[in-house]
């Protein structure tokens, strides 16, 4: 699974992840309908600080049978408790189930504030690339973010490249808008610890995006553990994995994995780079990847679906996502049958059958869970509920 169109990158058993980084969504789920029609059975959409664009990739995707994961990847900045470590940019991926978070107003709102930021941002990028004698009109970025989308780096890179400045958005990123970069900026990012737990407390599962590009790794990772972070990428998409360094292997017999982790100063940090594999194994987390495809066009970017992940890999995570989407579908069920006035909110997540409910208990409950006194009592409570849909009819679950 991978996100913006972004891919947890599953291919090897028919998933994707995908991130949509500005409002050309249907193109994206159209690209990877067309390159991996055949591989791609589940698609989990990662876009940045919005799940505006799920319900159209439901709507594209079930048209080929394909199921999507909701999701959204959440701008963070994670600041080290030690006085000399410096603040950083990092990326807080939220995979939910088929009925989406349990607290959709209270992600919703966090998730605002950030793309209002988002604006903020932007104007002090240009403001910035102004000074370094690259200007560029504010209406050329936000036609390019396309109409009510919050402007990114991306899309400043791309009003770069129109306007002359740079030759591609490589290069534009490498030089100008990379992290802490001359032209960067920061906006209304949440802490990262906050983000972990505003996933916990909205029924998601977190994982930490693309640790391999942070300044300090270990750190960021022991914090969020901390905080509750369930996984992390370690599958890159140039198809490396980040492993230590060869030396370690030799020397892991008798010295602790730990110790060196935890001690800067420890006499073999320098002889044992720590792996990114080896820090989940070492805080218990599991392993993803992601192609990190955005839709972006170009060679600097790898195709959808090029990350592969073990069959085991995705059998852990579906381990321990289930018993947290199935909580969190317990929660949004409970609270739709006390207020079925927020059926918008309930329906904007499902994907489409002949009713609302029976295909997420379907996916994500075994028959005996279903049959239990307290699911057959919330059924028993849907069961008069019917909302509509388009003018027609339909039963929140069938009878």
């Amino acid at each position: 699974m991978s996100g913006k169109l972004r891919t947890i990158g599953v291919t090897v058993v028919g998933a994707a992840v995908v991130e949509a980084e500005d409002a050309a969504v249907m193109e994206v789920v159209a690209t990877v309908v067309v390159g991996l029609l055949e591989q791609v059975k589940v698609l989990a959409l990662t876009d940045h600080d919005t799940m505006a664009g799920i319900p159209e990739a439901i709507e594209a995707a079930r048209k080929y049978g394909m199921r999507i994961i909701p999701g959204v990847e959440i701008s963070a900045m994670f600041s080290p408790r030690e006085d000399s470590g410096t603040e950083e940019p990092v990326h807080i991926l939220a995979y939910y189930g088929s009925c989406g978070p349990s607290r959709f107003e209270e992600l919703e709102k966090c998730l605002g504030n950030i793309r209002d930021g988002r604006y903020m941002r932007a104007k002090d990028i240009l403001l910035k690339l102004k000074n370094l004698k690259m200007p560029l009109k504010w209406e050329h970025v936000a036609r390019i973010a396309g109409n009510g989308v919050a402007p990114g780096r991306v899309h400043v890179a791309r009003a770069m490249v129109e306007a002359g400045h740079v030759e591609n958005l490589k290069q534009a990123f490498s030089r100008y808008l990379y992290d802490g970069g001359p032209a960067y900026a920061t906006g209304n990012e949440l802490l990262a610890e906050e983000a972990v737990q505003l996933i916990h407390r909205t029924g998601g599962i977190a994982a930490l995006a693309h640790p391999w590009a942070l300044k300090n790794p270990g750190a960021v990772i022991k914090s969020l553990k901390g905080s509750g972070l369930h996984a992390i990428e370690v599958y890159r998409s140039d198809g490396k994995l980040a492993v230590a360094d060869p030396s370690w292997a030799s020397l892991r017999h008798f010295v602790s994995l730990e110790n060196v982790v935890n001690t800067p100063t420890h006499p073999y940090a320098f002889l044992c780079p720590i792996g990114l594999g080896e820090l989940a194994d070492l805080h218990g987390l599991v392993k993803l990847g992601g192609s990190d495809f955005h839709g972006r066009g170009g060679h600097d970017e790898s195709d959808l679906g090029t990350v592969n992940l073990s069959v085991l890999a995705v059998q852990e995570f579906l381990k321990l996502a289930r018993p947290i989407w199935c909580d969190a579908l317990k929660d949004v069920l409970l609270s739709f049958a006390e207020e079925p006035s927020e059926s918008s909110k309930f329906k904007k997540f499902r994907n489409h059958e002949k009713d609302v409910v029976s295909p997420s208990l379907r996916f994500w409950l075994t028959d005996e869970e279903r049959q239990t006194v307290e699911m057959e009592a919330m059924r028993l409570k849907l069961s008069h509920i019917v909302v509509n849909e388009r003018g027609i009819p339909i039963s929140v679950i069938g009878k």
